[in-house]
């Protein structure tokens, strides 16, 4: 579904990645809104290399295309609605550079805009990356939504770039004002990421094996517990096939099913490329042999009947917002890329009631295991 966005230059008509008709949740609001209505005020940008970080559905870089920024993101769903709206609003292909987590950063930037994503250890790092980047004539402004702007986001910007300071609060939304301070950005420290920690020893065939973070995975600094819940119910090595770790995040389900079964071809999918990035790093130093690593939308992209088991522990959020949109649409892309007889296997909290989105789409649902606070469930794909 496609809105529109008022901005000081134009009226933009935006949606998220991908369109969803059931989905009524906007691809921008009052943080986006606010940043624009100040660059207008202040006349900047004015030239010079703009960079957009964390722009969650391509609003930000789609309004400011003329200025040719570089948007840099963790999200592939960002990033093709980048892709989407810029096409929509009939802004040229070649206006804006997209650059992942991943990619090295631009040489110079002489505007930092940044839309203060839900994980401060995300925004740690892309400080730290971008730092050396930033002089002390680049105008930095960072917006969010009150809600998501703490002291902890305040101070980061303070130890890492230089003095910082707020707006006062419009429609909900904030600004973040940075005076970028050579002598700050010089003091820094290393950044700390990827983190790296041993995993407990009650979690089976992964007991004591090393865990590598980037920044902005889900419970980067520890293992969540419905993932730890999860190892303790996996399913017994099959003799080869293909198993896709869905939403793989640090990749530790996958690497515990190829230390299981050597023979099966395991595949880790996630649309964050910090994600990825994460469970290779992961499984390279637990696993041995061949592993495929995809950046992309769930399971779009793989042939039907093409997989023999999937392993997934979906998000119930995207970005503030609570929705089972997410779980809905891999679920369904699991049902289509399994074989017949292949099978889906997820953990969930309990009262997410996963068992009956299961049973919708695939005609059934089995309790694996539960606890007072999770729930493993098995599918079994049924005919073609």
């Amino acid at each position: 579904m496609s809105d529109r966005m008022t901005a000081p230059w134009g009226e933009y008509a935006l949606a998220r990645f991908p369109e969803d008709p059931r989905d009524r949740l906007r691809a921008w609001d009052a943080s986006d809104a606010y940043l624009l209505s100040h660059l207008a005020e202040s006349g900047t940008p004015s030239d010079g290399t703009v960079v957009v970080v964390g722009d969650r559905w391509g609003a930000l870089t789609t309004a400011l295309a003329g200025h040719r920024p570089t948007q840099i993101t963790d999200s592939y769903l960002s990033r093709e609605a980048t892709r989407a709206n810029l096409a929509r609003n009939g802004a040229e292909a070649d206006t804006v550079r997209l650059l992942t987590t991943q990619d090295p950063p631009p040489g110079r930037v002489d505007v930092l805009l940044v839309r203060v994503p839900k994980s401060l250890a995300l925004l740690e790092d892309q400080l730290h990356r971008l730092a050396p980047a930033v002089h002390e004539g680049t105008v930095v402004v960072g917006t969010g939504m009150v809600k998501e702007i703490h002291t902890s986001t305040l101070r980061l910007f303070e130890r890492i770039l230089g003095p910082t300071r707020t707006s006062l609060a419009r429609q909900k939304a904030r600004l973040i004002f940075c005076t970028p301070d050579a002598r700050v950005i010089e003091a820094r420290g290393n950044d700390p990421w990827p983190y790296t920690y041993q995993l407990p020893d009650d979690v089976g065939v992964v007991a004591g094996r090393r865990v590598v973070n980037h920044a902005g995975v889900f419970c980067a600094d520890r293992l969540d517990i419905g993932t730890r819940f999860f190892l303790r119910h996996l399913p017994g090595g099959r003799g080869g096939g293909r198993a896709v770790d869905l939403g793989c995040g640090n990749g530790v389900v996958g690497t515990a099913v190829a230390l299981t079964d050597p023979d099966a071809e395991v595949v880790f999918v996630d649309e964050s490329y910090q994600a990825v990035a994460s469970a290779e790093a992961t499984y390279r130093a637990n696993a041995d042999g061949e592993a495929e690593f995809r950046v992309g939308d769930g399971l779009e992209g793989f042939a039907p009947g093409s997989v023999d088991l999937v392993l997934n522990n979906p998000p119930f959020h995207s970005h503030q917002a609570t929705t089972d949109a997410t779980a809905r649409r891999m679920f369904t892309g699991a049902r289509r890329a399994l074989l017949a007889g292949g099978e889906l296997w997820v953990v969930g909290n309990r009262h997410l009631g996963y068992h009956i989105t299961l049973r919708r789409v695939f005609g059934n649902s089995e309790l694996v295991a539960s606890d007072a606070k999770f729930v493993v469930l098995k599918a079994v794909k049924r005919g073609s």
